[in-house]
């Protein structure tokens, strides 16, 4: 039975901080614990809801304390809808976890349908006499000499969010890891002492079952562009980012129709048909983490000003999101990310691509070195202010951010 939370003089904005990369950091293991049927990574995800509930808590009552008048109220209501949301994107990533922790199942190809570019994430423990207990993440250099990242530490019942290279690891932490699998079998041997186990990939037999898959694949990349997007629109009173949101959430809905009808059809064609009830699950978790994206956006949308601990909150937790269009002309027009170095020159990472088009926009999820850029698209990237003018320059754009 869960601990009664008591109210702490915590700050606001400190508490919606860790609330947005909380919320974020369970989209990522979610997927990661039924992609690698891994019990141990889906039982940290239900240590991570947890500790959202007590934040959403928390944040609920030091915004009540602050309430003292309609202006208050007024201010505060989309601050509270942002709290919701957060708290929703976390149940969803519970229940796409309980899939692996339940043995709900899931199709085996669901693994292998996944890009080869998207990075691994796994969890691993520090034993004591690892090369990088009581080492800083600087003097370790792991993402520069492996390519791996650690998104979160777990120490006893406390959370470490976004370690820099001054944190200091410790025996017995658990490190929650992302980069290619050739540097994540480096880093998990000297932090375990154990050899790390890719999955076996596996093949579909039934042609239905891939569609519904890859369908499944490409929602869980929009949403997660969607709770991105989300964030940057409240932390620039971004209508364009903010309406961004709406085209994902709606195209979300439409890639959860057709999942649906994959699903259906392939239903009689494979040896267990409740096999599929996983799928139905991840698929309908999925679609609510792109309208609570859709939630934490709807003031910007409706012209309400953004309370600035938001504001402050989004900016100091994470990258910011940039939306940048490119102009007929400019550096960009008639080239590809990859020939234009964007990553090196401005250290943006694009991260999508919409295009306008005659019979609707057609959209570029997870696009990469060979992606082709014209004028008209539209670039959503994650980055540094800095990095955002930079990329605006190359897109023939006016810088808009202040360095």
């Amino acid at each position: 039975m869960s601990s009664r939370v008591e109210y702490e003089p915590v700050s606001v904005k400190a508490l919606l901080a860790e609330m947005k990369d909380t919320s974020e950091l369970l989209i990522d293991l979610s997927y990661s614990a039924v992609l690698h049927r891994s019990d141990a990574v889906a039982a940290e995800v239900l240590e991570l809801e947890e500790r959202m509930d007590v934040l959403q808590l928390r944040a609920r009552m030091s915004i009540l304390l602050a309430a003292r008048n309609k202006e208050d109220a007024e201010t505060l209501a989309p601050v509270l809808g942002i709290i919701g949301a957060a708290e929703k994107v976390s149940d969803a990533a519970g229940d796409i976890a309980k899939v692996v922790l339940e043995d709900i199942g899931v199709p085996d190809h669901i693994r292998s349908a996944l890009p080869e570019a998207v990075e691994t994430l796994v969890r691993a423990k520090v034993r004591s006499a690892s090369p990088y207990a009581d080492q800083t993440l600087g003097a370790i250099n792991m993402e520069t000499e492996t390519g791996v990242r650690v998104l979160a530490i777990r120490r006893g019942g406390d959370w470490v969010m976004n370690p820099d290279k001054s944190t200091t690891l410790q025996g017995e932490d658990v490190l929650l890891l992302r980069g290619p699998e050739e540097g994540i079998e480096t880093v998990y041997e000297r932090a375990t002492g154990d050899t790390y186990e890719r999955p076996p990939p596996s093949e579909p037999n039934v042609a239905d079952l891939e569609r519904a898959v890859n369908s499944l694949v490409l929602m869980k990349t929009m949403s997660e562009l969607a709770v991105d997007l989300a964030y940057g629109s409240v932390l620039f009173h971004s209508t364009d980012l903010a309406e961004e949101v709406v085209e994902l959430e709606a195209e979300v809905d439409a890639l959860k129709s057709r999942f649906e009808a994959w699903t259906l059809r392939a239903a009689g064609r494979v040896d267990d048909p409740v096999a599929l009830r996983g799928l139905m699950q991840i698929a309908t978790s999925t679609e609510i983490i792109s309208d609570a994206a859709l939630e934490i956006s709807e003031g910007v949308l409706r012209g309400l000003d953004t309370h600035v601990v938001v504001q402050e909150a989004v900016e100091e937790s994470d990258e910011i999101i940039a939306r940048t269009s490119v102009a007929e002309g400019s550096d960009l027009d008639g080239t590809t990310i990859g020939e234009r170095a964007v990553k090196t020159q401005t250290g943006m990472r694009v991260i999508a691509v919409r295009r306008p088009g005659a019979e609707g926009d057609e959209w570029v999820v997870q696009p990469g070195p060979t992606t082709d850029l014209k004028a008209g698209d539209v670039l959503l990237s994650k980055g540094t202010r800095a990095g955002a003018n930079r990329l605006r320059e190359l897109a023939g754009r006016e810088p808009i951010h202040e360095e």
